[in-house]
């Protein structure tokens, strides 16, 4: 863990805004994260150093050059941090924006047949695929996912695909269960099959806990929503491989080389996301990694993903002579409680107490959690297994044992109530 070298830590914290405060709250644990990450404080330079700027990309002044060059940088970035394997990034209005206009290209630009889902998703991608299916003459099919893990796997989707399955979305980790999906063994499984489906990856929820390698994936399409990934909101970040991008698409009447994105860029929008990906960069190498920064950037998302199983383990079995999570009589655990799907990410319910009153007891003890209910975003999740909503506690790499240990001391006096 980072917190057994003292100073790695405190250089991680110091890099984030408000990490250990609320300007409106005060001081407080930040377990919220699967709701927005914290912001690093180099992206809210950058943003507030661009949002100064009135030149637009792309104009024959110093400044719209500059920002040309910017976006190109950025995009360089990108294609490190995902490790893609050719193909282009986009900018747009958030990551749910892009996903349905990726999804609704692959159902509106291949022939009739079947677009391909679960029903582990978020409400992102099964709506997207629900608008746009039946416009496409296809039918939208959805592979029921485990209860039991919180997650689903290529044997679950194996039965449903088909030779005319034109369409298929992925979700790589679910931010109610908090459990990863192997997305490489799905595509894999659906290109035996379905050699050109064109498979879109919901990669929101998974992007903060690092090991992003789309070369791996074999995916046509993946998006993330920057805000939980360190950066700042206003902004989704979509790649898109060659063939998915030659779809027809919305755009501007003879724009040259049919750009995806519509409108003016927001420069600084890409100049932040450059901000995350030095951040991995400083990381990787600071927890020793060798060779180029793609090696870095690798290292950086293996140390997070052992910080991240070090903390859950902690608030599932116990630390600091407090008993953990899974000692409390009458408490379930989504997804299990040592299931190695999970990333970051418990959610739970306890019996005898409603998940809204856990989660304001938290936050009156300066612990900064989140109730998912049983609707539109979660009802999917929660309808299933009877429950009417649960509370989510969401870690990331920069919080510490000593704020688990926090958490559980309150838990323990809720139980005791």
């Amino acid at each position: 863990m980072f917190d057994t070298e003292p100073s790695l830590i405190e250089e991680i914290r110091d890099r984030f805004a408000h990490v250990s405060d609320c300007p409106f709250q005060g001081e407080r644990v930040f377990f919220e994260n699967a709701g927005g990450a914290l912001t690093l404080k180099s992206v809210v330079e950058t943003a507030a150093r661009f949002a100064a700027i009135p030149d637009n990309p792309g104009r024959d002044n110093p400044a719209g050059q500059a920002a040309v060059a910017l976006i190109a940088r950025a995009k360089d970035d990108m294609a490190a941090f995902f490790n893609a394997p050719g193909g282009q990034f986009i900018a747009g209005e958030s990551g749910t924006e892009l996903l349905f206009r990726l999804i609704g290209a692959a159902c509106l630009g291949t022939p009739e047949g079947r677009v391909l889902g679960s029903t582990l998703e978020h409400p992102a991608t099964r709506s997207a695929a629900d608008r746009y299916a039946p416009i496409g003459g296809k039918t939208h099919v959805l592979v029921a996912h485990d209860d039991a893990t919180g997650s689903v796997d290529a044997a679950a989707y194996a039965p449903q695909i088909t030779a005319d399955t034109r369409v298929a979305t992925i979700l790589h980790t679910s931010p109610v269960t908090g459990m990863g999906v192997d997305v490489a063994a799905i595509a894999a499984k659906i290109r035996e099959t379905a050699p050109d489906c064109y498979i879109i990856v919901d990669g929101i929820q998974h992007a903060a806990h690092g090991r992003l390698d789309l070369d791996a994936l074999g995916v046509d399409g993946y998006v993330i929503s920057p805000y939980k990934v360190f950066s700042r909101h206003g902004y989704g970040i979509a790649w898109l491989s060659d063939r998915l991008a030659a779809l027809p698409h919305d755009g501007l009447m003879g724009a040259p080389g049919a750009p995806w994105e519509l409108g003016t860029r927001d420069a600084g929008a890409y100049a932040a996301f450059s901000d995350v990906v030095a951040y991995f960069d400083w990381l990787g190498g600071r927890v020793g990694a060798q060779g180029d920064r793609r090696d870095r950037i690798v290292a950086a998302g293996e140390a997070i993903h052992a910080q991240e199983s070090a903390l859950t383990r902690a608030m599932l079995h116990g630390a600091g002579n407090l008993p953990g999570l899974a000692s409390l009589e009458g408490i379930t655990i989504l997804g299990g409680i040592d299931n190695p799907r999970r990333e970051g990410l418990v959610s739970f319910a306890l019996e005898g107490h409603a998940a809204g009153d856990i989660v304001a007891a938290l936050n009156a003890a300066g612990i900064r959690t989140h109730i998912r209910k049983a609707d539109h975003y979660s009802g999917n999740i929660l309808g299933p297994l009877g429950m009417e909503s649960c509370v989510r506690v969401s870690l990331c790499h920069y919080n510490t044992e000593a704020e688990v240990v926090r958490f559980l001391a309150a838990m323990r006096d809720i139980a005791r109530g």
